[in-house]
């Protein structure tokens, strides 16, 4: 194979290198060519917008305050707000068919976003792809990074390259090649977890009209203690529906593989799904089975040449909603690094860390906690009622008492704040239920003539 060595420097002077363009890497891309900077992003899968439709991971995301101020940072929030779907709450699906509506917030600002993962992606591409000062580079496999002589270089379908950029940063995923390379011969820690549930896409059509057969503007649960289906909805009155169960066991993707088996759960789990889903057994077959991996890293980044940011250093879980708006929650701390520090790269990509990794830490752990509230405690009427709890503080005291569910999905407080914050609400609440309780066994006591 020949190869080819690209100058450090073009016409428009040094440039920096991303490896990875997904939704982390394509809105770094546009966020630094916007502040001036050359920008070569380079991905190993071929132009994601040229492949067929279904290609690739799709979950939907659900676009919340922190992907919000990203999309924001480049310009580009209205055009994907006119590409998503309002999602105002969840609706509980009971085994019976009755449902519940449990609103997100207190109020219409208090909202998701559902969008397609693959119509974003491409729309940031597209919009990288227009500005003068960012190349896109498909098919180019980072095979080595060398941190000494601060090259990269690429297997493509024409031979090796190697590129010599001023700074590389890494969003290349969970399975992150230039983590890998980055924390060569370092002094690195690397946990990763899967989890023993995988997943399954499947399409709910919009009738021949094209509104939706469910609720459009929600977020739609089907908990189930040993499975569970998760809806967002589309544009065209479509949902995305997304099976979680477990990988082994008793009803789990390796018992439920025939017609009948695939038939018999959702009879026997989603009988309110199976009229609305004709094409189920074709859809089950076509569909691959997905796993899910949360990881935990560090170091994030070497010297002033290399930093990672999004699923490349923390990936959790998607249960809490927050895995694309935290990758684009990092672009804006990178960056906001960068403003500060911007003749020491060293100490903003020091800094970034520092703001960012103890928070995303605590997102993987809130991340599979919800996975357990979503399966089992949704319809739990203690759980319902300290919801309607929250709320009704939340109003009375709108900056005083915050829900946790508010302050990580409506606010861009650091995660680790909001759950400390939380502890502190609870702990207040439970000294005041227990001063209430006291006060009424004092009260009773008294009516009844019992002396103290």
């Amino acid at each position: 194979m020949s190869t080819a060595m690209k100058p450090a420097q073009d016409a428009d002077g040094a440039r920096i290198a991303i490896v990875g363009g997904g939704l982390a890497g394509s809105l770094l891309a546009l966020a630094l060519a916007r502040q001036g900077h050359g920008v070569d992003l380079y991905e190993r899968r071929p132009d994601p917008r040229h492949q067929s439709a279904g290609a690739g991971r799709s979950i939907n995301l659900g676009l919340s305050k922190r992907g919000m101020q990203g999309l924001r940072m480049v310009g580009l929030l209205g055009d994907v707000l006119a590409r998503s779907v309002v999602m105002s709450g969840r609706v509980i699906h009971a085994p019976d068919g009755s449902t519940r509506y449990q609103a997100y917030g207190k109020d219409a600002g208090e909202v998701l976003h559902s969008i397609d993962r693959n119509e974003l992606n491409h729309l940031l591409l597209d919009r990288a792809q227009q500005h003068p000062q960012v190349r896109l580079h498909f098919e180019h496999r980072l095979v080595r990074a060398d941190k000494a002589n601060r090259t990269l270089e690429f297997d493509t379908p024409e031979g090796s390259v190697t590129v010599q950029p001023l700074w590389v940063a890494g969003a290349d995923g969970a399975f992150s090649a230039m983590r890998r390379e980055l924390q060569h011969g370092e002094r690195a820690d690397y946990h990763q977890e899967y989890l023993e549930w995988g997943y399954k896409e499947l399409t709910l059509a919009a009738r021949p009209d094209g509104s939706s057969v469910i609720e459009l503007t929600a977020l739609h649960v089907w908990p189930r203690s040993h499975c569970l289906f998760v809806s967002h909805p589309n544009l065209d009155g479509s949902h995305t529906l997304t099976l979680f169960l477990p990988f082994e066991g008793e009803e789990s993707f390796a018992t439920v593989r025939t017609p009948e088996q695939v038939s018999a759960l959702f009879a026997k789990y989603f009988p309110d799904l199976l009229p609305l889903l004709p094409g189920l057994l074709d859809q089950w077959e076509r569909h691959p089975t997905g796993s899910l991996i949360t990881t935990r890293t560090a170091p994030w980044r070497f010297g002033d040449w290399a930093v990672l940011l999004g699923d490349a250093c923390h990936a959790v879980y998607p249960f809490y909603g927050q895995g694309m708006n935290s990758a684009f929650e990092d672009c804006c701390v990178l960056m906001a690094a960068l403003a500060d520090h911007p003749q020491d790269l060293a100490a903003a990509f020091s800094r970034y860390e520092q703001q960012r990794r103890p928070h995303t830490d605590v997102l993987a752990e809130l991340s599979k906690a919800n996975f357990v509230e979503l399966r089992q405690k949704v319809q739990s009427p203690w759980f319902i009622a300290r919801k309607r709890l929250d709320l009704a503080l939340n109003r009375l005291w709108p900056r005083s008492w915050l829900p946790l569910y508010t302050m990580i999905a409506h606010s861009t407080m650091p995660y680790g704040e909001a759950l400390e914050r939380s502890h502190r609400q609870e702990r207040l609440l439970r000294t005041a239920l227990a001063g209430i309780a006291a006060l009424c066994c004092a009260g009773l006591a008294y009516a009844i003539g019992v002396k103290p």
